[in-house]
Parts: C-alpha cells; structure tokens; sequence
C-alpha cells in the first residue's frame, strides 16, 4: 500500500466564531477534523478571526499571541479575570472582557452607572507590559459613558463642581466640571493605539451611543435622553482640554462612547475590525500557497456583506485565485448574494441537519454538523 502525497498546497480554515454555539477556535478545528477525514494528505491550517468584538483576544491568541491575565473592575465594579494578548510589543485588548455585558451581576442591567474603568485598566495593563501598540476591539459593552471609565482607569481625574471624582457610568457625567489630564500624555508618549471598529455612528443624537445602543443596556427613553445629555457635556469639555471636537467622528459612537474616548483622549485611530485582525494575525501569510480558505460565523446574513468576518476573509483573498468557502449555522443571503460577496460556496448547518431535524437540532449538533461541512467541503474542492 503506497502512502498517499500530499496534495497541492494547503487549506487555512478561518472562520469567526457561531455565537452561542461554538468559539471560533471550536469551529475552526471541528470545521478541520472534517476536512482531514476527507483528504487526508492534505495540510491544514487553523487560523480563527474575530471582527475586533467578541472573540478578538481567543483569535490573537489562537494565532501565538501570550496570554496575560489580571483582575479588574467589571462593568459595575465588582472583580473580574480578564485577559490581553500579547506579542512583541502589540497588546490586543477587547473591551467586552472587562466592561461586557454578559459581566453584569445576575444579568441586571446598568445603563446609567456601568463604566469602562475595567477597559482602561487593561490598556494600563499593556502600557506596564511596555507594549508601544495597543489595539483596542470593541463591542458588547454594558456602558454608555463615552470612554470616561476608561480615561479614569489611566489616571484622567473627571471632578464635580465640589472638586471630588466623578462617580462611575455616564449619567453621571452630567455634573462634570473640570478634566484633569494627569499624567495621560506621559503615559501615551510613544504608544500607538488603534481601535478595531466597524460602526459609523457619531457620539451623539438619533444616531449616536445612546439612542442607538442605550436600549440594548436596558436604558428606557428618558434614560436615553438622560445619557445622550450627559454625553454632550462630557463631549464639550473634552473639546475644551484637547482642543480638538470629535462628537461627529465616525465611530465616535462606537461601544457606548467607548470610541469617542480612545479617539479624542488617546489619540487612537480606527480601522476596520476583520481587516485590522487579519493583519494582526498573519493571514495574508497563511494564505500563501493555499488551495481553499474556509470562513463562517452562525448567520450569514446581510450583516455579514458590512464588514463581518466572513466577507473580510473572502475580500482578502480576491486577487488571489484561492477559493474561499463559508460554513454557517443559516444562511439568509441567496447564492447570488453570496457570489457577489466572493464565497465560492456555502454550507448551512441547518440544512445539513435536514429537513425533517428538530428545531436547534442544528444549535445541539453544530460541532457535528461543522465536521460534516468540512468533508463535503473536502470532496468538492480537493478532489
């Protein structure tokens, strides 16, 4: 019996994570084992992503960022372990490991007092590691306080008309009188810090943190209204300390604000969250010599056309002549869509399952069902 060759070049397997079912790491090595079994020969390269959200530190670290872990202040105050990544000098902190949502004592929300302050104890964090890049992805935060947290956490002082601090969260920048700087500028000296966003939306107004992002932290509309007030004020005397108004920026608006206060406060830039990670991560070389990439998240939907993960993998390799394919838990994009996205092919996990499959069969067999796709995947392709 001959052993079998290797097969011409090599498959990266890249998908995002399928929310409430499978990490990214997960599906990418289920997604894997599926390929494998099919074509042995074949090499295999697992390479998670994120779109600068959840997830953005598991996909750092799955492509050999070190893990650091510490304790900060959760959205309310109370404790958490939270983790950065970190590699030559490159911190890539997520804001939803300190400030998340799903950190909220017992699920109860605070619209009005949750704060960044455990944000910007991990940028801390990365500056006592001497790292000189600091790559913040935001998303899935609890808070509506436009980065205040965040400047407290790196010693900004935010003072009353009595002189004292600020209480935490954003109503309470209503009352704000006077920003103390502190030794922000000196702890910023040489450090770059890039925001992984891929929200437009200004600080403020119709558009803006509140109203748009207030009511998914359970903030009701005289909260909302309350919030946005606040963060106008906050917004006006953070002009008046930088000199430099930048409410109306886009992604301002981002993760409660969060994007205002790394803009106007840290001197951030923002660049697109999957093709920010992608870089980050080495994609380009792992595509290199590749005969297939395979993506996917849970819904592939016209969410996933503006700026998700999937459609950043795809729009990576055009030019390139490298198929890429999708797997995701639904697909709600017809074939046309997807083609026009640059997938050569799509597998549903929910038709996989079949058509005479429970309802969330597919959610209960999702790590199955991913191999399933990974060997069909296999036999179109590599065969």
């Amino acid at each position: 019996m001959t052993q079998q060759q290797p097969l011409a070049g090599h498959v990266v397997i890249s998908p995002d994570k399928f929310k409430g079912t499978l990490a990214a790491a997960e599906a990418a090595e289920r997604i894997a084992s599926g390929v494998r079994r099919a074509a042995p020969g074949v090499v295999v390269r697992v390479l998670p992503v994120a779109d600068g959200g959840e997830g953005t530190v598991l996909a750092a670290l799955a492509a050999g960022y070190r893990r650091v872990e510490t304790v900060v202040s959760g959205p309310t105050g109370e404790p958490v372990r939270a983790a950065l990544a970190v590699l030559e000098g490159t911190a890539v902190v997520e804001a939803a490991q300190a400030s998340g949502l799903t950190l909220l004592p017992g699920g109860v929300p605070a619209p009005l007092n949750a704060s960044s302050y455990g944000t910007g104890q991990l940028l801390a964090r990365a500056l006592e590691l001497g790292c000189t890049r600091i790559v913040l992805g935001l998303g899935g935060v609890a808070c509506t306080d436009g980065g205040a947290g965040l400047a407290q956490a790196l010693g900004v002082r935010l003072l009353d008309a009595d002189g004292k601090d600020l209480s935490p969260g954003g109503a309470a920048l209503a009352r704000l009188r006077r920003i103390d700087p502190g030794p922000l500028a000196d702890l910023l000296s040489g450090v770059e810090v890039v925001v992984a966003g891929d929200v437009d939306n200004p600080l403020l107004g119709p558009r803006g943190a509140a109203a748009v992002y207030g009511p998914q932290k359970g903030a009701d509309p005289e909260q909302v209204a309350e919030l946005d007030a606040a963060l106008a004020h906050w917004a006006d005397a953070v002009a008046g300390v930088t000199g430099a108004d930048l409410r109306d920026a886009p992604g301002a608006g981002a993760a409660g604000g969060l994007g205002f206060g790394a803009l106007a406060l840290l001197g951030a830039t923002m660049r697109p969250g999957i093709g920010l990670l992608l870089d980050l991560l080495g994609f380009d070389r792992a595509l290199r010599g590749a005969c297939l990439v395979v993506t996917g998240e849970g819904c592939l939907d016209v969410q996933t056309l503006h700026g998700k993960a999937p459609a950043g993998v795809a729009a990576a390799a055009t030019g390139t002549g490298v198929p890429v394919a999708a797997v995701a838990g639904l697909v709600e994009l017809t074939e046309a869509e997807w083609r026009a996205a640059g997938f050569a092919a799509v597998l549903s996990l929910t038709e996989l399952a079949g058509p005479d499959a429970p309802p969330g069969a597919a959610l209960a067999r999702a790590g199955e069902l991913a191999e399933r796709a990974g060997e069909l995947l296999a036999e179109e392709f590599l065969r």
